[in-house]
């Protein structure tokens, strides 16, 4: 990674001090430095803001990897923000750029927020096309506290309620926006979630996708939030499905579980 990014890693910790508004959540040589920062977009109820940041080793030389969260916003009001953060962060010179960013969308404040309703009108028909389910299968889970904060995190930073099951198999399943879902499995493959045998960390190279599917109504019964369930034996797997409603599914998957 470049030294130019190192040092501006070091001004913003210095620059947003304060609790909870600084993270640095990733520093590697071959994967560069992940970054959160939480901020709030001024107005009058003052609405937060979680922002994170890849830069890869190439930084400053290539724009940042953006992914936006919000308890205020909508994932599709945070898809608006992220968009425009992208295009502003291609339209600057190649150096250090993150506090430009995130002192630009601030000074914003007012023509993102508009934005961002037309967003959510745009798409609000579409909400029902965009829900899909997905079933991801992972090879292990050696670092099991670190690895599955992680997976908390981006679930409810991509707001994709889902299920993490442990046991013979490991799987994961997902609801929300397609667009999300691909943002969680490059995550999965980019970020080092776990560590190898030799206890080095190690990134999520041997995941995956079973199934991607477009989601029906009555699939995902009760999926409100992502829970972590361990589980002994094939029938434990199958009731977890059944109680989701999702039978239909673990069948297509099934072939799978069993190479």
């Amino acid at each position: 990674m470049s030294e130019a990014a190192v040092e501006e890693v070091s001004v913003l910790s210095a620059i947003y001090c304060g609790e909870g508004e600084f993270r640095l959540l990733q520093q590697s040589v071959q994967d560069g430095l992940l970054v959160q920062i939480n901020t709030t977009v001024p107005g009058e109820r003052g609405l937060n803001l979680s922002l994170l940041f890849h830069l890869h080793p190439q930084y400053p030389s290539c724009p940042p990897d953006i992914s936006v969260s919000s308890t205020a916003f909508s994932r599709s009001q945070c898809h608006s923000i992220r968009q425009r953060l992208l295009d502003r962060a291609a339209a600057l010179p190649p150096e250090p750029m993150v506090h430009q960013l995130v002192d630009w969308l601030q000074q914003q404040s007012e023509e993102v927020t508009e934005g961002c309703r037309g967003a959510e009108e745009e798409v609000k028909d579409r909400d029902g096309e965009e829900r899909w389910t997905a079933v991801l299968s992972l090879d292990h889970i050696r670092s099991r506290s670190r690895y599955i904060g992680l997976l908390e995190r981006w679930s409810q930073q991509l707001q994709l309620p889902g299920r993490l099951l442990l046991g013979q198999s490991i799987l994961v399943i997902l609801q929300g926006a397609r667009a999300d879902i691909k943002e969680f499995c490059r995550l999965l493959k980019t970020v080092k979630v776990d560590v190898d045998s030799s206890g080095k960390k190690c990134k999520e190279r041997m995941m995956k996708v079973l199934i991607e599917t477009p989601s029906h109504s009555s699939c995902g019964h009760g999926l409100q939030r992502f829970v972590v369930k361990d589980y002994q034996s094939s029938a434990e797997l199958t009731a977890v499905f059944q109680e989701l409603h999702m039978t239909e599914l673990y069948q297509q998957i099934l072939p799978s579980l069993s190479d």
